[in-house]
């Protein structure tokens, strides 16, 4: 079957133009379930007055299946191949949302339900990621993951609205109806996990014999790499927390922010559905420092901005810039790992981002109390500018992998 590099079908020489969609689709998916089922496991929380720390303790739940498990999913991955680990993903994600409907009603089923999604999605992503890089042609990967996460970008982006149209306009929506719904649109995860073709799966005898996980480790710019992705990701975080609290210091309503908070969320849509022109046009490396040091002044400057235009226009400069990180260090990964070994990077990325997920908001949590949400976003900019200069560390191109 004939390669091919275009937009779109960057991966549809190897998968076909049909179960590309099937991919991006199941990356759709898996995102907005998410989003879903994580605002939505809150809102039965605070239906079960739950305090506050025990909100805390149920957002860790997920986060922790993840922090825990990714290598092992990355090695599984390359061992059994991208197709197995998506379908176990896709179940274990069905899973949760029948937890979440049948055992929810205790805190302790709303822990195991959270951990249960997690795993689950990670093994979506993971495989995901690992098709993806195994998939597009060298040269393509960041037109390729750009549009990977655009799709993602996308799901999330649903995954708010789906709580208003399945759950009511109640101040705490209808979880019971959310949770079944649930139930329907993550089983049709397993079926497009079916539809799709595992082509990552090393030979047996590199299985036995090839690089293990040191290999990666000993790549030339990785730390760097990992840096940034893991910084970028967090300032996300952060931002979607603190500009609530930046907005309500300024007196703005809450629609004027969801409004600013939409901007940033296009923005990063626009920059990642582009992204392989925008690489062509500057390369990698300098499109990385220059959009990550952009991003970081216009989070500096967010706090000192009086006009509500100025402070959108800065968040929708933030935004495009934050959206380049993800999809250029997981290309950068993709093109460096040696055959075999892709599952496993992705997985070593995906570990990086989130314990700097667990870390980085809880040191924002700390300047908080004494800076205000102001003071955040200055401290997430030095960050960011930080992480952006390091970026100029990694090489002009990822290094080839060796043959197998």
């Amino acid at each position: 079957m004939r390669r091919s590099a275009e937009a779109i079908p960057a991966m549809s020489g190897t998968l076909g133009r049909g179960r590309t969609a099937a991919l991006l689709t199941h990356s759709v998916i898996t995102q907005a379930v998410t989003f879903v089922l994580r605002p939505t496991m809150s809102y039965r929380a605070i239906e079960l007055d739950v305090p506050a720390a025990g909100l805390g303790a149920l957002a860790a739940a997920f986060a922790l299946a993840p922090l825990f498990l990714a290598l092992p999913a990355g090695q599984l991955t390359d061992r059994v191949g991208e197709r197995r680990v998506m379908t176990g993903g896709a179940a274990l994600l069905t899973g949760s949302c029948l937890a979440f409907l049948l055992a929810g009603d205790t805190v302790g089923g709303l822990v195991a339900a959270a951990m249960l999604l997690g795993t689950g999605h990670l093994g979506c992503v993971v495989g995901q990621q690992a098709l993806v890089a195994n998939t597009a042609v060298r040269g393509a990967h960041d037109t390729a993951f750009g549009h990977y996460t655009f799709a993602a970008s996308l799901g999330q982006s649903a995954g708010p609205v789906l709580i208003t149209v399945l759950g009511g306009r109640r101040d705490i929506p209808d979880t019971g109806r959310i949770f079944a719904w649930t139930c329907a649109v993550s089983a049709v995860l397993i079926v497009l996990s079916l539809a799709l073709t595992s082509t990552g799966r090393a030979p047996a005898e590199g299985r036995r014999e090839g690089p293990r996980t040191r290999t990666l480790l000993r790549l030339p710019g990785l730390p760097h790499a990992l840096l940034t992705s893991c910084v970028v990701l967090s300032a996300v975080d952060i931002t979607l927390a603190y500009l609530p609290a930046l907005g309500a210091e300024r007196g703005l309503s809450s629609g004027t922010v969801g409004v600013l908070l939409t901007l940033r969320g296009l923005a990063s849509m626009g920059s990642r559905f582009f992204l392989g022109r925008l690489s062509g046009a500057l390369g990698r490396r300098r499109l990385l420092v220059v959009s990550t040091v952009a991003a970081a002044l216009a989070l500096g400057l967010a706090p000192l901005s009086s006009p509500v235009w100025l402070l959108g226009a800065l968040l929708v400069v933030a935004g495009f810039g934050l959206g380049v990180g993800q999809p250029l260090t997981m290309s950068w990964l993709a093109e460096s790992a040696p055959p075999g070994l892709r599952g496993r990077a992705m997985s070593l990325r995906l570990l990086g981002n989130r314990t700097g997920q667990i870390v980085l908001p809880s040191a924002a949590g700390l300047l908080a109390a004494g800076l205000g949400a102001g003071g955040v976003l200055y401290a997430t900019a030095l960050g960011l500018g930080w992480a952006g200069l390091a970026a100029r560390r990694l090489p002009v191109d990822a290094p080839r992998p060796p043959d197998r």
